[in-house]
């Protein structure tokens, strides 16, 4: 059999059974991406014979004799292809993970297709985006600048690694070839809650190709949890590699290791496990009753576990003031339970990892994670190594979100390692990734809240119910987090909070964009609307009597750490914005409708449909409380360039960029000439990680630290006459001095560190406002405006925060009205792909336009603040409080899909 792989022949015939998609990375096209595996996503895309094609449902043995063109092989060989271009001129990505196949799908289409983008691109799926950049890419529109030397702030700087991500060379986790690999696959359990009896391996062991089958018996006795923090403390420690008790539907039972991916399966269809099945609890609620089944009964005391006998793992009581005389005091109280889906993460990599000893013996791992320095800690703790016989590395990751702020998958690949003295790799599925891997928590949330007749807020209450999943990884830290700065933004004399997260057999959850305040902050915006509309003022108004102003402690029920100030204020002029967007005409039935990202409006609203507003707020604080840290070098190379060495992973979030523009700016040179080494524990200093948006706050100032003590000793070594350093040279009082010269005059090479405690630390605000359009015949909405105003500080690189900005407005979008994983009566998840899981599409996302107010932070780096979490948050309260405006009724249920808007219109 022939193929012919971007003009070469490859004669090696594929494997009965398999796809393109994993015949061409066989053959080393590793710009064809797996998001999907079921041909949903897009990022597998190849032309064959000049055809799009999603490879991983297209049989490899039908290219033979055809003409199989990838990302490697679309350009020129002196140069890009004019799609390539275009998505490198606009930066149309974030992650990049979707890209390639996003370009080979642009790339072949005519001018019709190009003329219908929301139908065209319904197979193709971005999580990072929100699609406006790639819309501006297929249009031809160049949104990235090119500073001169020293002017790399403020300017719309594209990423670093915009050429790789064009060209599929850019290297994710699993885009390498490792000589003697082996596979492992893991066996999952079918039921809630079970002990496991017995685990007969032989039929698996007999299998041709099986190496080994790991079970309970051979996991380290030691409890940890998946979760990442600097301080391990902060989770409980419930957790084991594998465990004889499964909690779950879903949880790891056992691995095999095989040669092939089909051996390891197959080993795994062939294991026989006796199980005593044991009684399970699906609802929180009811897990806290007298008598509920326990899911960690057997872990009194030792664990960081508040209440387990009761399914408690953390607990909030506390109140401020007296609540009960505020709401005695109120003109009006409102008070309604609200309940958030759970959501799926939904990187298109999902996680995974290769592991391998090093020529000394090291374990070392290859991973897809948020956590390089802190994963290497706890493989080091739970197997008893020294921390310096651990090494963890990243690639490029595609995508987070929080869902890599966890060991998923290197305690078990370290485990097979170290049975089998080979090289091990663990691939999640997408479907491992729904049922397996950690979601957004669900919450339950009664808020009850008081105004007087002036709107002045007299007491707030709050009871939150958090749904941490069969393991406790992030539960206590969410709750509190969402139980904090939802409240802490309004100044009330009287709060009180009630919170519980809560174990039940089901899927874990874990950290996600907002970190629970989201959640909760759906509650609270949405009560603080319903005041405003039965004491007959204006939400915006409302808010701004009772916002917390500068200079004032932002205070909230608990014991909260005391070093988060408002270090700079613009949430008043980001409540300006959206008064003035909702000034603005075309708010009645007949205006024009919302359109797709880059397209002109659309057609008037049909006649019949309900029009409505809304709005809330949020704010967030930049980092986790209890310190974030992060070491950085800066080194003068012996060609003149600059080197960055830092830790934090570059996912999508855009933190390599901004570090880049933080030394050119600092050390008067072009980007260009500023490399970057990250992500690698052997190489670089210590990081916590790329979580809580910090990669600009905390790894930012660490960067610029390091950056400004190298311009000094740079200066110094220049002699008494050294001027300033531009470009390439340092510029003398009577003439220059090249950096490549002086590189070579010095003893050793030039390098300065920084470092950086992640404290004090300041706070973001965002407030978002949607006009939508509902139609009551159907539950169809649409989304006729969509205006974010967020206060960034100063606004580093205003093209990249405006992708984040709209990329969590995108994802929000979708977890607000369309995204639900489905638990089965039995546990099981259910949503087990994307075609069952509703993901925002093209065509699901209105283009947000983006006002930036105007600050600049006492603590961030240069005045800026964190902006990578914070948009998502007011997202569902501005469309609920819109949903409310324009059809009178209240939804307190997430997500507001097609089918319960109409339900519940029906019904009155």
């Amino acid at each position: 059999m022939t193929v012919r792989i971007n003009g070469t022949d490859h004669e090696q015939p594929p494997r009965p059974g398999q796809c393109l998609r994993t015949y061409l990375r066989q053959e080393g096209c590793f710009g064809v991406k797996k998001g999907c595996d079921t041909g949903d996503c897009g990022a597998c895309t190849v032309h064959v014979d000049g055809a799009p094609v999603h490879s991983c449902v297209y049989p490899a043995f039908r290219a033979q004799g055809r003409q199989v063109t990838t990302i490697e092989g679309l350009a020129p060989e002196d140069g890009l292809h004019p799609v390539q271009q275009r998505f490198l001129d606009a930066q149309g990505f974030q992650c990049g993970f979707c890209t390639a196949g996003m370009i080979m799908t642009t790339a072949a289409l005519d001018e019709p297709k190009l003329a219908d983008l929301p139908r065209t691109l319904k197979g193709n799926l971005c999580r990072c985006t929100g699609y406006r950049a790639i819309a501006d890419a297929i249009n031809g529109v160049r949104t990235v600048e090119e500073p001169a030397a020293g002017q790399a702030i403020g300017a719309g700087l594209g990423a670093p690694a915009g050429p790789q991500v064009v060209t599929g060379t850019a290297r994710y986790t699993f885009d390498v070839d490792v000589p003697g690999l082996l596979h492992l696959k893991v066996l999952r359990s079918p039921h809630a809650h079970a002990r496991i009896t017995a685990v007969d391996t032989a039929a698996a062991l007999a299998v041709p190709g099986v190496r080994a089958v790991l079970t309970h018996a051979d996991a380290p006795r030691r409890y940890f949890s998946t979760a990442r923090h600097e301080h391990p403390t902060e989770d409980p420690a419930d957790t084991r590699v594998l465990d004889d008790v499964v909690r779950y539907v879903g949880q790891r039972v056992a691995a095999v290791v095989a040669e092939t991916e089909a051996a390891a399966e197959e080993g795994c269809r062939l294991l026989r496990v006796a199980y005593e099945i044991r009684p399970a609890v699906l609802d929180p609620e009811a897990a806290m009753r007298p008598g509920a089944p326990a899911v960690h009964g057997d872990k009194v005391t030792g664990h960081r576990i508040a209440r387990a006998a009761d399914n408690v793992v953390g607990e909030l009581h506390a109140e401020l003031g007296d609540v009960a005389a505020g709401f005695a005091d109120a003109a009006v109280v409102y008070s309604e339970t609200f309940r958030t889906a759970r959501v799926q993460h939904a990187a298109l990599e999902t996680h995974g990892a290769i592991g391998w000893l090093d020529e000394a013996g090291r374990l070392t791992l290859r991973s897809s994670t948020q956590t390089p320095f802190l994963t290497r800690r706890a493989l080091a703790e739970l197997f008893e190594l020294p921390l310096d016989q651990v090494r963890v590395l990243t690639g490029r990751v595609g995508g987070g979100f929080g869902g890599k702020q966890e060991m998923l998958v290197e305690d078990l690949v370290a485990l097979a390692v170290r049975r089998t003295g080979r090289p091990v790799k663990l691939e999640y599925t997408r479907a491992e990734q729904f049922t397996s891997a950690t979601t957004r928590h669900p919450f339950t949330v009664t808020m009850k809240a008081g105004a007087r007749a002036d709107g002045t807020l007299t007491a707030l209450s709050l009871r939150v119910v958090s749904d941490t999943g069969a393991y406790g990884n992030h539960g206590p830290a969410v709750m509190y987090h969402g139980c904090h700065e939802s409240i802490a933004v309004y100044r009330c004399a009287n709060m009180k909070v009630d919170a519980y997260a809560v174990y039940t057999n089901t899927v874990p959850s874990g950290a996600f964009r907002g970190y629970g305040l989201g959640q909760v902050s759906f509650a609270v915006e949405s009560v603080l609307d319903e005041l405003a509309r039965r004491l007959g003022l204006d939400p915006v108004l409302l808010r701004e009597r009772n916002i917390v102003r500068p200079g004032e402690p932002l205070t909230a029920p608990g014991d909260h750490a005391d070093d988060l100030t408002i270090a700079s204020y613009g949430l008043d002029q980001c409540l300006d914005a959206v008064r003035e967007a909702a000034a603005q005409p075309g708010s009645q039935a007949g205006s024009q409708a919302g359109s797709q990202p880059g397209s002109p409006p659309g057609e008037p609203v049909p006649d019949g449909w309900l029009v409505g507003e809304g709005m809330a707020l949020a704010m967030i604080a930049a980092g986790p409380p209890g310190g974030h840290f992060a070491d950085a070098a800066v080194t003068l190379l012996p060609d003149g360039r600059y080197e960055i060495a830092v830790g934090t992973t570059e996912f999508g979030n855009g933190s390599t960029t901004v570090h880049a523009q933080l030394v050119a700016d600092t050390l008067g040179t072009t980007p260009d000439r500023v490399v970057v080494r990250q992500s690698d524990t052997d190489v670089v200093g210590h990081d916590t990680g790329a979580f809580a948006s910090t990669g600009v706050v905390v790894a930012g100032q660490a960067v610029l630290h390091a950056a400004r003590a190298l311009r000094e000793r740079l200066l110094a070594l220049a002699g008494p006459d050294a001027v300033r350093l531009g470009a390439d040279a340092v510029t003398l009082r009577d003439g220059t001095l090249s950096l490549k010269d002086l590189a070579a005059s010095a003893p050793a090479p030039v390098r300065a560190e920084g470092h950086w405690t992640g404290s004090p630390r300041s706070v973001a605000f965002n407030v978002q406002w949607f006009r939508i359009a509902v139609d009551p015949g159907t539950g169809e909405l649409r989304i006729l405006r969509s205006v974010h105003s967020a206060d960034a500080g100063r606004v580093l690189n205003p093209l990249q925060t405006r992708g984040q900005i709209e990329g969590g407005v995108a994802q929000a979008i979708g977890a607000t009205l369309t995204e639900h994983m489905v638990v089965g009566a039995d546990g099981g998840v259910t949503t087990a792909g994307f075609r069952q899981y509703h993901l925002p599409t093209f065509a699901d996302v209105p283009r947000t336009e983006v006002v930036f107010a105007r600050t600049e932070d006492a603590i961030g780096p240069l005045g800026a603040k964190s902006m990578s979490e914070s948009p998502f948050n007011p997202v569902a309260p501005a469309l609920a409080n819109a949903l409310r405006d324009a059809t009178g009724v209240r939804f307190t249920d997430l997500p507001f899909t097609r089918d319960r808007i109409w339900q519940r219109l029906q019904s009155g």
